[in-house]
């Protein structure tokens, strides 16, 4: 029996498995990630895989209002609130990408808005005497290429659910009418794998 790419092996540990597919989605689109911000949304998505976390607050509360009260915070909590947006606005524009557009939100809006979280994060932790170099934590990096690693996320997720999809006939025609949706190329090498090549505007599997 044929195991799926995206099942943990025996006595692989949750964050090693999403670390191997952080780097390989990373590799594939080519993404300038440093091994930091890797390893970091590894643990972020291992944390989002327990079914305790908190995604809920970020797709049922404004995220203006969970900034506001981030920066209404003081000391370590302003810092963990805003990590923790950050966080949650990241998963969620990459994994949740399809509940945002339902809802009429600008991907852009959502995108800014996580690397403003973040943003604040890296301020409060630099130091009056560091210079510009020394500035460049791993929360700076996460700001700068958020909308980056949000499509990295978006991908890992497509990869996901396609291999969830299985491969009936009618697995099969609901990843062409995803790929005629989103266009994604994820889901396209998902069809050429089982030999369907998608045309657009035919309305017709080859």
């Amino acid at each position: 029996m044929k195991t799926e790419p995206c099942s943990l092996a025996a006595g692989e540990s949750l964050r090693e498995f999403f670390e191997d597919t952080v780097a390989t989605a990373a590799a594939r689109r080519g993404s300038a990630t440093t091994d930091a911000v890797r390893g970091y949304l590894a643990g972020l998505l291992s944390d989002f895989a327990r079914p305790d976390t908190l995604v809920h607050d970020t797709l049922s509360r404004p995220l203006t209002l969970l900034l506001h009260e981030a920066n209404s915070a003081s000391g370590f909590e302003r810092f963990e609130r805003l990590r923790t947006l950050g966080d949650g606005v990241l998963y969620v524009a990459g994994f949740f990408r399809d509940h945002i557009v339902h809802r009429g939100v600008e991907l852009s809006y959502v995108n800014a808005l996580g690397a403003q979280a973040y943003c604040g994060a890296s301020q409060m932790l630099r130091r009056p005497t560091t210079t510009a170099d020394n500035d460049q934590d791993i929360f700076h990096e996460l700001s700068h290429n958020f909308q980056e690693f949000a499509e990295l996320l978006s991908e890992i997720a497509e990869v996901f659910h396609t291999q969830a999809a299985g491969v009936t006939p009618r697995a099969t025609v609901h990843l062409y009418e995803r790929w005629l949706k989103t266009g994604s190329n994820v889901v396209l090498r998902a069809l050429s794998e089982r030999g369907i090549l998608p045309v657009r505007g035919t309305d017709t599997l080859h």
